[in-house]
């Protein structure tokens, strides 16, 4: 019997149903015609986008895993817990996405109002024509308008300046709890993998708690080889999926063609010796 071929597999990215600058078909276009064999969008805190990713996906013949992003906010700092292989319909899954995000609007205009108080004027307004939706406006947002406005070069120089955990323009937010998220993921069918965790914050033992609660809830992974990481980061991940026994993921956290330090498809595999998140989702 000869081999199955290899998957070549992106299991996290973002289209304009939240802070992508594609919609997802086209999203789904991109990854196919990249090589991509197993793909899932994860769209930050919505799942909006996920029938037409699917659909779109399916009929080229791609294999399509539902997905989404959640916010949480754990030990004073927002981490990303993404969930794969879900059903994007299941109402404790949606009603909790629902509640989580249903601050942004106001955070959004804190933002604007910050943004103003630093010379910026008019943030607020003009970031609507970014995110379309009040609900769904992001840092990332935020940062493509003042580029397009003059007052940043750049996205990141805008989250150097301004948008940083710790800028002059942000505020924080109280995001869903992970014990929630992990819930929600499970209930939804799915598993919970920690989203580019070379992105935190937190000290060696503040990471150590992480991880020990996140396991204790029932997560299942962790991305290893993911676009938000360094290169130099995959082996410490490797090694935190090998001393908690998670699974491990990987995905090019594609946002757009020109702000993403990765494409879709383009992140190497992941060390043979982990067990990938998708061998027990297809």
């Amino acid at each position: 019997m000869p081999d199955k071929p290899a998957l070549t597999v992106d299991l996290h990215s973002h289209s304009t149903v939240s802070d992508g600058v594609l919609t997802p078909d086209a999203v789904a276009r991109r990854a196919f015609e990249r090589g991509v064999t197993l793909w899932s969008l994860t769209d930050h805190d919505e799942v909006s986008g996920q029938s037409l990713a699917r659909q779109t996906a399916e009929s080229l013949g791609m294999g399509y895993l539902g997905g989404v992003e959640i916010s949480v906010t754990w030990a004073g700092q927002t981490v990303h817990i993404v969930g794969l292989g879900i059903d994007t319909d299941h109402p404790e899954l949606t009603d909790g996405l629902r509640a989580t995000r249903a601050g942004r609007a106001d955070r959004a205009r804190r933002i604007g109002d910050n943004l103003a108080a630093l010379g910026m004027p008019g943030a607020f307004e003009g970031v609507l024509s970014f995110a379309g939706n009040p609900e769904l406006i992001s840092r990332t947002h935020f940062a493509r308008y003042l580029v397009q406005a003059g007052f940043c070069p750049t996205v990141q120089s805008v989250f150097d300046r301004y948008l940083s955990d710790d800028g002059p323009a942000h505020e924080p937010m109280q995001w869903a709890k992970l014990e929630a998220a992990v819930q929600w993921i499970h209930s939804a069918g799915g598993v919970a993998v920690i989203a580019h965790p070379g992105r935190y914050h937190y000290t060696p033992v503040q990471f150590s708690a992480f991880f020990d609660a996140f396991k204790d809830l029932g997560g299942e992974a962790i991305e290893v080889v993911t676009g938000s990481h360094a290169p130099h980061q995959y082996g410490k991940y490797a090694q935190v999926a090998r001393d908690y026994g998670f699974m491990a993921s990987s995905g090019s956290d594609f946002h757009s063609p020109t702000e993403s330090r990765h494409d879709l498809g383009s992140m190497p595999a992941l060390p043979a010796d982990l067990v990938p998140v998708w061998s027990r989702l297809v």
